[in-house]
């Protein structure tokens, strides 16, 4: 995607906030803001009928939540990438933004320059994370009862891939640091997606943190 123009749909309601992402994303000479929608159901219909690469969405909007945006993009737009850029970084936000279909989650505090950042990350593969919503999710971990020996769903191979995108790395880097072929993790991925009944890198994140498949602490 490096080679194209990164097209972007933003949603947030707070005039200042909305202005200062349109500002720091339109200034990147790859990234094009399709829309900047201050509702959700400007959103909603930017998803519909935009060919967007990256959706970027607050949580709390004034006709509806962010929650359901990310479902329909998830629904509608199945593979474009979707960050969360909010100011409510609580368990149950945090929780159900990344099982709706999330692959990052970005506080609202994060500086422009980081959030660009993020959008690249995101773009290649990762899912960038705010440092305290990612320590709430090894919190999690630390707190699940792994008692018992979780089952094993994922091969050796999917295992050593699914470590490295909870790590943060592009199918590059995980494909570099395990010598296989770059064109082999997205067959992969797939693969952990269908075994984990997820959608997302997020989600499969998540969803093998919860079953203590990985422990990312």
């Amino acid at each position: 995607m490096a080679d194209r123009t990164v097209r972007i749909i933003l949603v947030e309601d707070d005039p200042a906030m909305r202005r200062s992402l349109v500002d720091s994303l339109g200034s990147e000479d790859d990234f094009d803001i399709l829309a900047a929608c201050p509702t959700h159901a400007e959103g909603a219909s930017a998803i519909r009928t935009a060919d967007a690469d990256v959706l970027i969405t607050d949580l709390k909007l004034p006709d509806g939540h962010g929650f359901d945006l990310i479902r329909l993009a998830r629904k509608e737009r199945p593979a474009m990438e979707i960050i969360v850029i909010s100011v409510l970084g609580d368990e149950q936000s945090v929780v159900t933004a990344i099982s709706a279909g999330a692959s990052g989650f970005l506080l609202k505090d994060t500086r422009p320059l980081d959030i660009v950042n993020s959008v690249r990350q995101l773009i290649a593969g990762g899912s960038p994370i705010s440092t305290s919503v990612a320590r709430y999710i090894i919190q999690i971990v630390q707190q699940s009862d792994q008692s018992d020996s979780p089952e094993r769903l994922l091969t050796d191979r999917e295992m050593d891939i699914l470590w490295g995108i909870a790590k943060g790395f592009t199918y590059k880097d995980v494909a570099e640091k395990l010598a296989i072929s770059s064109n082999t993790v997205p067959t992969h991925i797939k693969n952990i997606y269908r075994k984990l009944e997820v959608n997302s890198r997020g989600e499969a994140v998540f969803e093998a943190i919860q079953r203590g498949l990985i422990n990312i602490s």
